[in-house]
């Protein structure tokens, strides 16, 4: 049901990258294309894992996760964060995401990484009664801050 993602999936997951954008309401912010999708996952210098969720009887994917390593400084070890996970809508409610989830955290708990970390919505209350349904807990005490655009190139230059 949930496998790695290869070269030949990166259409799908550019698909349910821009299925996911539309439903989070920032299509318009979806630029990414399926080179720069192709580049990051399997390119000369990978820096995006990518996992495939699949349908039982068909095969067909269904669902993704597509996530990187980050480092915490405090514990000494690398973590997750999972950058996107999706499920189509036709094929939720089946155990995908969840599978997904437990395969990150099977991959973190086997390479000795200390945790897994995501960002949701907080207007997305059925995935966030989903996390918290698997023991996740929200850092309500920390506020995400972002450089982009005119912001990131006003500062990132010289």
């Amino acid at each position: 049901m949930i496998r790695t993602a290869v070269a030949t999936d990166v259409p799908v997951i550019h698909a349910m990258v821009r299925e996911l954008a539309d439903y989070e309401k920032a299509l318009h912010e979806a630029k990414a294309t399926e080179e720069q999708l192709h580049e990051a996952l399997f390119g000369a210098d990978p820096a995006l894992y990518g996992l495939i969720a699949e349908d039982d009887v068909t095969g067909e994917p269904v669902g993704f996760a597509v996530w990187f390593r980050n480092f915490s400084t405090w514990r000494g070890t690398y973590g997750i964060y999972l950058e996107d996970l999706y499920v189509r809508p036709e094929s939720r409610g089946g155990g995908h995401g969840k599978a997904l989830l437990l395969e990150l955290a099977r991959i973190a708990v086997e390479r000795g990484y200390s945790r897994v970390e995501w960002s949701v919505l907080d207007w997305n209350q059925p995935s966030i009664d989903f996390y918290k349904s698997i023991g996740a807990v929200p850092m309500n005490e920390w506020t995400v801050y972002r450089l982009t655009d005119e912001a990131l190139t006003a500062v990132g230059r010289p």
